[in-house]
């Protein structure tokens, strides 16, 4: 039911993981994908409807401005406890009751948390919304809490700990990975928390982070599906609206230092089945860094890596035959920095040697001779063409938007998204490539099987 992510674009095309609410109810944006209705709650509360009339479903998503770079010195994972948490009851409902009544109307849910964001979502038939809407209002304000129900969820995390990330070297690899990556920038740590630090977390220590970030005016209401502002307005009103203001709580994060020395990670182990190789680059995202390379660079990820038409796919696994799978990953959509990633997985018989200096050619050739315009045209076409289809999924654009919304992106930003994609140049996505791919900011990574006997 619950769980930690420790991605930050999965949703939908990176295109529409930006939209900003405006005062005002009936105020669409412009014509775009979701072309939302937008309004504001007089607590501060923001409001987003996205008309899906389809069939009569709704999903109605609560989105809190807080995630594990949010947390506190020691405090690692209480962002992500606290997500389990919020199922523990409330002074009108006993642990457990929430889900419950959900199942009883036909409805499913999930929560999850990432770095930057916590969010609770249902499922249910657009007649059971009210519902839906009075249980999580309640549980806003009224969460309540014992050192029992602590105790026995920080056993749940630890178990979750020890089975997704302890239990799996990959897992693994990509937690050391990612403190190598961040020198200061609290990205460094992972969603669940360290072990020792999930295990010193105190119901006092909960409780404090419950109050300091779970007010509807660090909250977003993202309800998508056969429902429009008009006939949403009052129920929101009703539950959430009544809810008392809250001092709006600052997002103060440190800043991550210029980055000068490569490193490389090797890690072996004995359960490894599958030998990766993989390099990430720290790179500016829509809103840290050079962000004027963010558009250029998500076209750079698609030619690159993005399917089996990509540069590394085709170099790697159709032609060389030295891999089995090999792509590239960009996550401008932080609200930190970002991280531009290669990868690929070694194939039986072949030593990681002759992948690395595959890869590393791969690099150098887009790094002197550059991308073609060929290439950035289809680039442009396939990325314009997802976000015309991002529109079909009833859960995809509760999930964009709530996402943008909760890093700080503004409705211009997504609206005129198409168009920045469009006017990206050769001469751009160069700049782009040489301006982030320095092996200086960069930690590589190798997982390789450990010889046991």
């Amino acid at each position: 039911m619950k769980n930690a992510s420790t991605t930050k674009g999965a949703f939908l095309a990176l295109a529409f993981l930006a939209l900003c609410l405006v005062p005002g109810l009936n105020t669409p944006a412009r014509a775009g994908v979701f072309n939302p209705e937008i309004f504001t709650l007089t607590n501060g509360m923001r409001v987003v409807v996205i008309g899906n009339h389809r069939v009569p479903m709704v999903t109605h998503m609560v989105w809190y401005g807080v995630g594990s770079a949010d947390e506190g010195p020691g405090e690692s994972g209480i962002a992500h406890f606290l997500e389990h948490l919020m199922f523990k009851g409330t002074k009108k409902r006993q642990p457990g009751e929430f889900s419950k009544i959900l199942a009883r109307n036909g409805g499913r849910e999930n929560a999850f948390t990432s770095a930057d964001y916590t969010a609770y979502f249902q499922t249910v038939a657009v007649d059971r919304l009210e519902i839906v809407m009075e249980m999580e209002a309640d549980r806003m304000t009224n969460l309540r809490l014992t050192e029992q129900g602590v105790a026995t969820e920080k056993a749940v995390v630890l178990e979750e700990r020890r089975s997704r990330t302890d239990n799996n070297p990959s897992s693994i690899l990509r937690e050391q990975v990612n403190a190598a990556m961040f020198l200061n920038y609290p990205y460094r740590r992972p969603v669940i928390g360290w072990a020792h630090e999930i295990e010193a977390l105190s119901l006092k220590n909960v409780l404090a982070f419950y109050k300091k970030w779970y007010a509807p005016g660090n909250a977003i209401l993202v309800v998508a599906g056969d429902i429009t502002a008009a006939k949403l307005k009052p129920l929101a009103e009703k539950y959430y609206g009544r809810i008392p203001a809250h001092k709006p709580t600052a997002r103060v994060r440190p800043a991550e230092p210029p980055q000068s020395a490569s490193r490389r990670l090797v890690y072996k182990d004995a359960r490894v089945r599958q030998p990766a190789w993989s390099r990430t680059y720290l790179a500016p995202s829509y809103l840290t860094g050079e962000t004027g390379h963010a558009y250029a660079l998500e076209v750079l990820a698609d030619i690159f890596g993005a399917g089996a038409t990509s540069r590394l796919y085709q170099s790697l696994v159709v032609e060389n035959k030295i891999a089995i799978s090999a792509g590239s990953y960009y996550a401008p959509d932080a609200r930190g920095p970002g991280r531009f990633s290669l990868h690929a997985s070694l194939k039986p018989g072949v030593n990681m040697e002759a992948l690395e200096k595959a890869m590393e050619a791969e690099l150098t050739k887009i790094l002197t001779q550059g991308v073609s315009a060929s290439e950035v045209a289809r680039a442009k076409k396939r990325m314009r063409a997802q976000a015309v289809y991002a529109r079909d999924s009833l859960q995809g654009g509760a999930r964009a938007l709530g996402a943008a919304l909760a890093i700080g992106m503004t409705v211009e930003d997504v609206e005129a998204w198409p168009d920045r994609i469009g006017t990206v140049t050769v001469e751009q996505v160069n700049a782009a490539a040489k301006a982030v791919l320095k092996e200086g900011r960069s930690v590589t990574a190798l997982l390789l099987q450990k010889k046991t006997g």
